[in-house]
């Protein structure tokens, strides 16, 4: 008689010992992150921050957000370097925390792959850990998903969730920007992590062009310059809140510049933009002209080169650049806060870029 193997977890395609092996590889990362008030290690049910470290506040206001980084994890993938995206993550959720001027506190990370290679989980873990170090918060836990039938052996996503906390009169937002202030913006390193599904439409679909192909304009190849990492800039904006009065902050990422800075104008007050102040990088040139991709679209998609926008009372801009220019971050005042009047949304831009 002919023997049936029966079924298993492997045999369909979940390979345990591998997941394992991954956990094994991540920890020397995880624990780069930790701060005193984590408690316990990887490996548990859930992860552990002391929220006594909160009793220091009057009134605490914990913030939270979640997201991933789109597309772009292609572009990862199809390159075979994994130990950048997890930079783009921490990014893409401290960044909208500190926005808010909340001081980030600990995150968790879920990475969904079609096959477990475990070097490869690790060195998303990695990225993942500098990119909290970066934002000064701590990696408290994770997991890792394997859907075998769902994903290619080779793809994989990511996504965070991340908490942050600031006290409640120095909640930062719509309601205490005021006529007169100016718009500081700050360099962005690159496209981030939003648009890259119009992105690789028009470099690869309609341009014809190769990840390892040398641009000359960019000084680097195509596959370079669009896994160059996003800014995390947490620990600058924060610094910023105590070396100068912050009225409000603005995370430019999908919906671009304009939208996302008239997320936090209040009604009655108008943000203008002078688009002479910078010139964006050669990247969003490329994807312009190679699609032919009309100027307002772009600026709805991508950011133009301005990664983060800070809103500040006028006698507050010096020190402010000042201390952006400290940390090594390029900032310039790119606009000012109006009557609204007339103008019928909450922010424009106006002019042209510098050349």
């Amino acid at each position: 008689m002919s023997q049936t193997t029966g079924a298993s977890y492997a045999s369909a395609g979940v390979d345990i010992e591998a997941g394992d092996r991954a956990v094994e590889l991540m920890k020397e990362w995880v624990k780069k992150t930790q701060r005193p008030e984590v408690l316990g290690g990887l490996g548990g049910f859930a992860g552990l921050f002391d929220a006594s470290a909160l009793k220091r506040y009057e009134r605490p206001l914990l913030a939270s957000a979640t997201d991933g980084v789109g597309t772009k994890v292609d572009i990862a993938r199809q390159m075979g370097v994994y130990d950048t995206i997890g930079h783009d993550l921490v990014a893409m959720v401290m960044d909208d925390i500190v926005v808010c001027g909340a001081e980030p506190l600990f995150m968790t990370d879920y990475i969904c792959v079609g096959k477990v290679h475990p070097e490869r989980v690790a060195a998303i873990v990695k990225g993942i850990a500098e990119g909290c170090v970066l934002a000064g918060c701590a990696l408290v836990g994770g997991e890792t998903a394997e859907h075998p039938g769902l994903l290619g052996p080779d793809d994989f996503d990511v996504a965070g969730a991340g908490t942050g906390v600031v006290e409640h009169d120095r909640l930062l937002g719509a309601d205490r920007i005021r006529t007169g202030d100016a718009v500081i913006a700050m360099a962005s390193s690159g496209l981030h992590s939003n648009g890259y599904s119009l992105v690789r439409h028009v470099v690869f679909d309609r341009a014809g062009m190769r990840l390892d192909q040398q641009v000359e304009e960019l000084g680097r190849t195509l596959g370079e310059e669009l896994l160059e990492p996003t800014r995390i800039y947490s620990l600058d904006c924060l610094a910023l809140t105590r070396t100068s009065e912050v009225h409000a902050f603005s995370h430019i990422t999908g919906g671009g510049l304009a939208a996302n800075l008239a997320r936090v104008i209040p009604d009655g007050l108008h943000a203008t933009v002078d688009r002479s102040t910078w010139a964006p990088g050669a990247i969003f040139d490329l994807v312009g002209k190679a699609g032919q991709v009309e100027r307002l679209e772009l600026e709805k998609t991508l950011n133009m080169g301005v990664g983060m926008m800070a809103v500040v009372p006028a006698e507050s801009v010096d020190a402010a650049l000042t201390t952006l220019a400290d940390r090594g971050l390029d900032a310039w005042v790119a606009g000012e806060i109006t009557e609204r009047g007339e103008k019928a949304t909450g922010a424009e831009l106006v002019g042209d870029y510098a050349k």
